[in-house]
């Protein structure tokens, strides 16, 4: 097991000072910073998203209204210092796989800032060895089911395909509504395995709905920016209209929490426009609310 090399606090997440902050070391979140951009098909930038979304940290209000404290002093959080992606993808999986292992050997909770969102099936693989019964939950415009795209076998296309490679892990997609007829087959044949809740049936399916398809499973998040809609979120390559706008998602996040461990997350996708600081202020946002959801309310997490 690697020792993991942490940032100052004041050039991390939410930019504490360490006295309030306290040591990384004793950190119970830790933030992995992993632009990964090698795949990508229609806009790029996503290798900026993990710095856009740390210098945007510090903006935010702290305080949580609804719990009615300032979640971080509960749980900590810390951020390793920049890891710069290794090529081809298949090893920048692996490289990230180590990482996470590592941050888990711990006794943290992983979140992984994208980045493209081929590197999701790298960040899994430390849980699906460590759960048996692992639920996936696919925040996304795609569904991401395809065996690859352009050439490229761990593409940001093929991403939960990918993550399926596990044979024993399931996958609960929510806000899906871009789909190819390419990734139908593999989608009919894993009806078992894959749970699609569509965006254009929104109203139609709650968070509750969500939660009895995961089933009280260890839960690992991954949240693709682009599962927003456009109008909130134009900032990633591919907007698709008709997404959550943010305290839909967070509610479903947040139910979720209650129900089931949330073991591990990543945020990916930002491709950071300049002038569009709302969407960096927007990402850093959701990266503190599912640290918030997944590590405050302590009765309903698990130690990873």
């Amino acid at each position: 097991m690697a020792e993991l090399s942490y940032r100052r606090q004041d050039h991390g997440f939410l930019g504490l000072l360490e006295s309030e902050a306290g040591s990384p070391a004793d950190a119970r979140a830790v933030i992995i910073p992993f632009g990964l951009e090698a795949s990508v098909s229609y806009g790029g930038g996503t290798a900026a998203g993990p710095e856009t979304i740390i210098s945007a940290s510090p903006q935010l209000e702290f305080f949580d209204e609804a719990l009615w404290a300032e979640p971080y002093r509960q749980f900590g959080i810390a951020t390793l210092e920049t890891i710069r992606p290794e090529l081809p993808i298949e090893a920048a999986l692996k490289q990230l796989e180590t990482i996470v292992s590592d941050v888990l050997a711990k006794g943290k909770f992983p979140l992984v800032l994208g980045g493209e969102h081929a590197l999701t099936p790298g960040a899994v693989r430390p849980f699906a060895r460590r759960y048996r019964d692992l639920a996936v939950l696919q925040f996304d415009a795609h569904a991401d089911l395809r065996d690859g795209y352009l050439g490229e076998k761990y593409s940001h296309a093929a991403a939960m395909r990918r993550v399926l490679d596990n044979d024993h892990v399931s996958l609960v997609q929510a806000g899906i509504r871009a789909i190819s007829a390419d990734e139908i087959p593999f989608l009919e044949q894993n009806r078992r395995r894959i749970a699609t809740f569509w965006g254009r049936d929104k109203g139609k399916w709650s968070a509750a709905d969500i939660v009895e398809a995961i089933g009280g499973r260890p839960v690992y998040l991954t949240f693709d920016v682009d599962a927003f809609d456009a109008s909130l979120m134009p900032a990633t390559g591919t907007p698709e209209p008709g997404g959550f706008f943010f305290e839909e998602a967070c509610e479903i996040i947040d139910a979720v929490a209650k129900a089931a461990p949330i073991v591990g997350a990543d945020v990916v996708e930002l491709a950071p426009v300049s002038g569009l600081h709302a969407c960096d202020f927007t990402a850093a946002k959701l990266v503190y609310r599912i640290l918030t959801s997944a590590l405050y309310r302590t009765e309903n997490s698990v130690k990873a």
